[in-house]
């Protein structure tokens, strides 16, 4: 079997690099917009944007991306994957335009959306096209590469965004987008060959549709009750109710579906399930801390958003080096006990955050970024791997947006929870010093650190007196926050624990695979490379 031909296309590589470049252009959107929001708040240099619409610039984007992942990857698979990778791009780069020019917020809020839209085309397509352009003995390398750039992206977006508002406006941070797309798009229609399922059979409508309203109900509100800190509203905890009933009606009706979008029998598969459950906990920590990480960074250490986001490289570096290394690594020791001591490393780094203080030596926070970064890359790319190695070629979209999907609800919940979290803690912290602040401006006061602290520039030397109590009150709250973070990972760890298979069930099962299949995935990539 080793001695086989590569079924591979011969431009896999070069494909590979175009699918990056779509990819980063996609991720690095959302890290670069948290830098600017105070900008955009700005009422002469920005739109004047109130917190409230602040928020919906960035929940637009997640509510519409995070609902439409898991029905563009069946549309890709259905209609063509480099087509949806195509106008997905397209639409991206003339929403990112509109939002560069935007007028209002409320225009803003609009073209988010529709570069929400845009995203959740390419982000399934670039993981399916992968699968398909790559022999299976490469796929895992070449899935390393792709989960590197993704962490690549969540840190360089920051030092991005950072270098762009110091000699630019605001709307740059979007605009920049607008040239990577345009040669995006020449490079995906020249290289970049077409693939689809050859045998589609009918389209599960009303899977489709109850998938959209299960998950744009649940992740709504997730992000709800993250942005106002209150769970207990009826229309936070029924929406993701609603969200959850909607999903398990979902799954009931693909069970007795003859042509179902989700095989939910793929789930009887402890590689398929174990890998799903463990990114969705991997990245509930991971988001959530690197929502409380920018404040650290930014308000009680003082760095600027430039700094800021050059402090995460090693972070960066640690995805990039890592990820596609992580495929050795999971060849030699198993893809068991390379994700468990991956999510460890996550769960100590994040353990590592309880020990900072208002003076901790940056390095020791640059140490903590690059272990959770070691850990991130070697749990990202085998989880991604097994998931897709479930399911034959002609699904691969299928199972790269369950992937996404899970990746997005997991971090939208991390943000949400550990979010509410930190405001509690830091509510809690602080109220008792606010006694000598009038009462009209002290529940503002008590939101946020960086709510304290423009209350406190309205007051002289009792305002600058809160100063010291605000930041050891959010390094308090940073703590709890993160030690939650940490048994989350934990978790994880435990999940792939006992449910992954070992290293010997899952070499049994590759010398196992049918001859035919093997056959059909060859005659597969030799038709796609005729087109």
């Amino acid at each position: 079997m080793e001695a086989a031909e590569n079924s591979g296309h011969p431009r896999r590589w070069l494909i590979l690099g175009v699918l990056v470049v779509s990819l980063l252009v996609v991720v690095l959107d959302n890290t670069v917009l948290n830098v600017a929001m105070k900008v955009i708040a700005d009422p002469h240099a920005g739109l004047g944007a109130s917190q409230s619409q602040l928020e919906w610039a960035i929940n637009a984007y997640t509510l519409v991306f995070a609902g439409l992942l898991f029905s563009f990857g069946i549309l890709g698979d259905r209609f063509g994957r480099r087509r949806a990778l195509f106008l997905g791009l397209a639409v991206f780069g003339l929403a990112s335009l509109a939002s560069a020019y935007a007028q209002s917020a409320g225009a803003l809020i609009g073209a988010r959306a529709l570069m929400g839209i845009g995203g959740a085309a390419v982000l399934p397509a670039t993981l399916s096209i992968i699968s398909n352009v790559f022999d299976p003995r490469e796929r895992a390398r070449a899935i390393g590469i792709w989960a590197g750039a993704v962490g690549l992206a969540v840190a360089i977006g920051p030092i991005l965004g950072g270098f762009l508002l110091e000699h630019f406006w605001w709307g740059s941070v979007f605009l920049i987008n607008v040239p990577i797309v345009a040669v995006g798009l020449v490079a995906i229609a020249t290289l970049v060959p077409e693939s689809k399922d050859p045998k589609p059979g009918r389209i599960d409508v009303v899977g489709v549709l109850l998938s959209i309203a299960g998950l744009v109900s649940l992740v709504y509100g997730i992000v709800s009750g993250g942005d106002h800190g209150d769970w207990g509203k009826p229309t936070v905890w029924g929406s993701i109710a609603l969200g959850a009933a909607i999903l398990v009606g979902f799954v009931l009706y693909e069970r007795r579906s003859d042509h179902p979008s989700l095989d939910v029998r793929l789930f009887r598969d402890p590689r398929f399930s174990a890998a799903v459950v463990a990114t969705g906990l991997m990245f509930f920590a991971a988001m959530g801390t690197f929502f409380f990480s920018v404040f650290y960074i930014q308000n009680v250490r003082g760095f600027s958003p430039l700094t800021a986001g050059l402090l995460m490289l090693p972070f960066a570096a640690a995805q990039v080096v890592f990820a596609p290394r992580s495929s050795r690594l999971v060849a030699r020791f198993g893809a068991k006990l390379v994700c468990t001591v991956g999510l460890a490393l996550v769960a100590v780094s994040l353990g590592g955050f309880t020990l900072l203080g208002v003076d901790t030596p940056i390095w020791v926070l640059e140490v903590l970024f690059f272990v959770q970064g070691v850990g991130m890359a070697n749990v990202a790319a085998p989880t991604t791997e097994a998931i897709m190695s479930v399911l034959p070629r002609e699904k691969a979209g299928v199972g790269s947006a369950i992937g996404n999907t899970i990746r997005q609800v997991g971090g939208a919940l991390g943000v949400a929870v550990l979010g509410s979290v930190l405001s509690q803690v830091y509510r809690g912290d602080i109220t008792p010093h606010l006694a000598r602040v009038p009462a009209p401006y002290r529940d503002a006061a008590a939101e946020s650190l960086p709510a304290t602290y423009g209350v406190a520039g309205r007051f002289g030397d009792a305002g600058r007196a809160l100063v010291g109590p605000a930041n050891d009150a959010f390094v308090h709250a940073m703590h709890t926050a993160a030690a939650g973070s940490g048994i989350v990972a934990v978790l994880g760890a435990l999940v792939v624990l006992v449910w992954l298979p070992g290293r010997r069930v899952a070499q049994h099962r590759r010398q196992h695979v049918p001859a035919q299949r093997v056959a059909d995935r060859v005659a597969e990539t030799a038709g796609a490379r005729e087109e």
